[in-house]
């Protein structure tokens, strides 16, 4: 007789299913940025290796078009510092992005998009719209807009 306790609500939870579906989302955004025409050949390269990753995501998707200092790209990605800077170190060898003076603070550095970084922005914008679309049209655009709408208002809250 087994008496170990039924752990099958792990499986099925709000958290795990949230973590697996942005897995699958990433991975999904991912793979057409690799096979984006418009992506340099470098990087797309790269991204098709499964170079990059969804860590790196998080620098397309919280810097700002301005720039942004490291301790703000850090906090807004719910990354340490240090490893945004391994990834921000790794990014700048691409081409992605480079470090420039901060105009408001002589002592601080800002990290923005390289020229090639605002193309790889442009196809990662596409590849989200695409990535969503195809997510409406699998669960219906009903539902993809309560799942939308239910998220917003829960990290908002």
């Amino acid at each position: 007789m087994n008496n170990l306790p039924d752990d099958r609500w792990r499986g099925g939870h709000l958290g795990r299913l949230l973590g697996e579906a942005l897995r699958r989302f990433d991975a999904r955004v991912l793979h057409l940025m690799a096979h984006d025409a418009e992506v340099p050949l470098a990087l797309s390269n790269l991204a098709a290796r499964d170079q990059v990753g969804a860590a790196h995501v998080h620098i397309t998707r919280h810097l700002l078009l301005r720039g942004s200092r490291l301790t703000e790209l850090a906090r807004a990605a719910g990354m340490s510092k240090q490893a945004m800077g391994d990834l921000v170190a790794q990014c700048e060898a691409w081409g992605l992005v480079r470090r420039e003076a901060d105009p408001l603070d002589a002592r601080a550095r800002r990290i923005v998009f390289t020229a090639d970084g605002l193309l790889w922005l442009d196809a990662f914008r596409r590849a989200v719209a695409r990535t969503e679309a195809e997510f409406a049209a699998q669960v219906g655009t009903e539902v993809a807009t309560v799942v939308a709408l239910g998220l917003e208002a829960y990290a908002q809250a």
